[in-house]
């Protein structure tokens, strides 16, 4: 495959997806040679550690190869789509990599491929277009029925995979840049005729991997992987202003085997928010979110939560586990919404080791959480919500410790607190707010409410798993690339 000569000259980590028990090859160095115009020859040489039968990618082209102009003007749709397209064809033989060095990229939508590395250089930015003519309009996703701002379609996604198998978007802490004000105020003006697309949506994918790259002004929500599976999330910062509508940072959506790691989000949404279809259409999509991992997150959300599950939970929700987690000046720190009609269930979930500074609640969950998408909902589909475990949470500067309101003849149970520590500031508020819950508590300061009795003498601890998930047995491996001219 021939390109045009490269503008730059980086030496560049990569992150592979690298099973532990596999096979290794081991390290492995190669060099490729391309033909310029002329006769001259440039050196591309490879150090990888190789996975199988493949290691890191053996096609590497930079956008400026396809005509890309990276002046924060020119738009650079057709590049990248040109960029993606060409390397694709490739990518079956060791993998394609599309490199974005410096600059401001401008571009519309564009879409991934299989086998694909998109890398954002240091000081890389690429700039989502405000010109709404460059946002085709696609169908809503089956498990919702319709958009989530808007009845019918939505804007496509800037960055998008629909099916694909063994993807990376990482860099040198490279930015991608959703320009999202115009698509605040639209939204908020209730301008717009179809719901905002998300900075990052990922469908139907496996072997995804999303690492050190930074994320701001998203119209909507960032990073979502819906229908997907082997999903890792890794050292990425998402910057949002507190006051933008729905800019939740990572949202994994009907999927699983999920690892969320050493994220920074401030975000005007919840930090994070799991999901897995709204109402009777995920009731019959019928693809719950399971085994989710959430270690060593960083949250600022003022008016929500650092970890979210639900509303749209009609897929079902189990075996959420969350880790020395730090949150500030955030509404709550685990949040579980739902209502009748959701159906389905949000159960084993386990937290433990959190840092809490200035929260609303500590804890929230309600079973009137009544958004629907029409009225075609199910009113016995009723939801079940068990087997929540919190343990080890300091909290400072707290209103209330917890708003737990479960549903009236179908109360949320299993609720285990333990180790628990949070300081109320003066409220007109009840320190504990506790209805249709069925649980109980050891070692919780301010005593917790008669719904969830304090058993120091039965509960020496709350459940956190021991097993390991099949996403935990994925090492990150570096791999490096450096291309130079002759």
């Amino acid at each position: 495959m021939e390109h045009s000569p490269p503008k730059f000259h980086v030496l560049m980590i990569l992150v592979l997806w690298t099973v532990v028990t596999a096979a290794f090859i081991g390290i492995a160095e190669g060099h490729r040679h391309h033909r310029r115009a002329g006769g001259a020859t440039e050196v591309e040489v490879f150090h990888y550690a190789a996975a199988g039968a493949r290691g890191c990618r053996a096609h590497v082209a930079s956008l400026t190869d396809f005509g890309g102009v990276g002046d924060g003007v020119t738009s650079n749709t057709a590049a990248f789509a040109a960029a993606v397209a060409n390397l694709s064809k490739v990518a079956y033989d060791g993998g394609a990599m599309l490199v974005v060095p410096a600059g401001r990229w401008l571009t519309g939508p564009f879409n991934l491929a299989n086998h694909f590395t998109l890398f954002l250089d240091h000081d890389a930015v690429i700039l989502a277009t405000q010109d709404i003519n460059e946002w085709p309009i696609i169908d809503p996703l089956p498990s919702y029925g319709r958009g989530r701002d808007t009845a019918g379609g939505r804007y496509s996604n800037l960055i998008m995979g629909y099916n694909l198998t063994d993807v990376v978007i990482t860099g040198h802490n490279g930015t991608v840049d959703g320009q999202g004000e115009t698509w605040w105020e639209m939204f908020n003006n209730k301008e717009l005729n179809y719901t905002r697309g998300y900075l990052i949506e990922l469908m139907y994918c496996r072997q995804v991997l999303i690492s050190n790259i930074t994320l701001v002004n998203s119209p909507s929500w960032n990073v979502h992987p819906v229908y997907s599976s082997q999903v890792i999330v890794s050292g990425i910062t998402i910057l949002a202003p507190v006051n933008s509508p729905n800019t939740d940072g990572i949202n994994p959506d009907s999927s699983s085997n999920v690892r969320i790691e050493d994220c920074y989000i401030v975000s005007g949404d919840d930090c994070i928010a799991i999901k897995s279809g709204w109402d009777e259409y995920g009731i019959a999509f019928n693809m719950s979110s399971k085994h989710i991992v959430i270690r060593r997150l960083t949250c600022i959300s003022p008016t929500s939560a650092v970890i979210a599950l639900g509303s749209e939970m009609s897929g079902g929700i189990q075996d959420v586990r969350a880790e020395d987690i730090t949150a500030i000046h955030s509404e709550s720190g685990v949040r579980i919404k739902t209502a009748i009609g959701r159906g389905a269930y949000v159960k084993d979930i386990f937290v433990r080791r959190m840092n809490l500074h200035t929260m609303k609640w500590v804890f929230w969950m309600t079973g009137t959480y009544g958004q629907h998408p029409d009225d075609k909902f199910d009113p016995k589909a009723i939801p079940v919500v068990q087997n929540i475990s919190y343990s080890n949470v300091v909290a400072e500067n707290v209103t209330m410790a917890a708003k737990l309101e479960g549903i009236p003849g179908a109360p949320f149970t299993g609720i285990c607190i333990y180790n628990v520590t949070a300081e109320v500031v003066r409220s007109k508020k009840p320190i504990w707010n506790c209805t249709d819950v069925e649980g109980v508590s050891s070692h919780v300061t301010p005593t917790p409410c008669a719904l969830i009795p304090e058993s120091p003498d039965r509960i020496t601890h709350c459940p956190f798993p021991e097993d390991v998930l099949p996403v935990d047995c994925v090492g990150l491996k570096e791999c490096s690339y450096q291309r130079t001219k002759p």
